[in-house]
């Protein structure tokens, strides 16, 4: 193999090993007085692309292709390919219209960012959006300038937020209840349990945090690990895969506000 296809090579590796588990995620809700909500997913993966980029030679990471540089923001539908575009309904493909896609990676640094942010204007909205989102990935891999940048072909959306099929949804003015499909869940484990075995290899763990901000105060919350605020505003649930797997009723949450 020439030093050229094995730079790619682990280049795929890594970042496919990222976007599988090695992720710091935030997921953060923002709730508005007129019922609309800014949702946004931040997912970190430096400190795993850290950890694999100390394990290659120098004679590998000062190849060009570690010199790549991604600092972008786009539509979410136009990062899609056309394939995945061509699968949508109307209110997917709106939905995806109005969803914002950002990438920032920089290899020399160890920096690989990957954030989505949507808002939607009303409980109904915000509760299809969530069903939705997984689905509207489509499974495709997707590029952070152009749909032909081969270079970054192995950021996989779906990937990173496949978890989020795993919940079932209510919202409405007053209330956010999310509770987990444990057999949906058990089919994810077991479709990544490889990657998350990677991953305590490597002695990385997955912090997942869950942040929701309301405009007016919290009366009710039924899980005892969320951390409510002072002023009864903000619902804070941080938690890891490694206890999720275990008890995956931990991301269960019921607020009434």
């Amino acid at each position: 193999m020439s030093v050229m296809k094995k730079v790619y090579f682990l280049i795929i590796i890594s970042l496919s090993l990222c976007c599988s588990s090695c992720v710091d995620m935030v997921e953060q809700y923002t709730f508005k007085a007129n019922g609309a909500c800014t949702v946004s997913y931040r997912f970190d993966m430096s400190r795993a692309v850290s950890v694999l980029m100390n394990l290659m030679s120098d004679s590998l990471t000062n190849t060009p292709q570690f010199s790549i540089k991604k600092d972008t923001s786009m539509n979410f539908y136009s990062a899609l390919p056309d394939s995945a575009q061509a699968r949508m309904t109307a209110e997917e493909a709106a939905m995806a219209k109005s969803s914002n896609l950002s990438i920032l990676m920089n290899l020399k640094r160890s920096q690989m960012k990957v954030s989505i942010d949507h808002e939607a204007k009303s409980p109904e909205e915000l509760e299809g959006y969530l069903q939705r989102l997984s689905k509207m990935a489509g499974n495709q891999q997707i590029s952070a300038s152009q749909k032909a940048d081969k270079t970054f072909k192995s950021v996989d959306v779906q990937q990173l937020i496949a978890g989020q099929d795993c919940y079932s949804y209510q919202i409405t003015p007053n209330k956010f209840y999310r509770i987990i499909d444990l057999k949906k869940f058990n089919a994810f484990l077991k479709k990544t349990q490889s990657t998350f075995a990677m991953a305590r290899a490597m002695l990385i763990d997955m912090p997942y945090k869950v942040v929701l901000r309301f405009a007016k105060p919290v009366k009710k919350i039924n899980n005892p690990k969320a951390v409510l605020s002072a002023d009864r505003r903000q619902v804070t649930l941080q938690t890891n895969m490694d206890d999720v797997m275990k008890n995956p009723t931990l991301m269960n949450l019921k607020i009434d506000f």
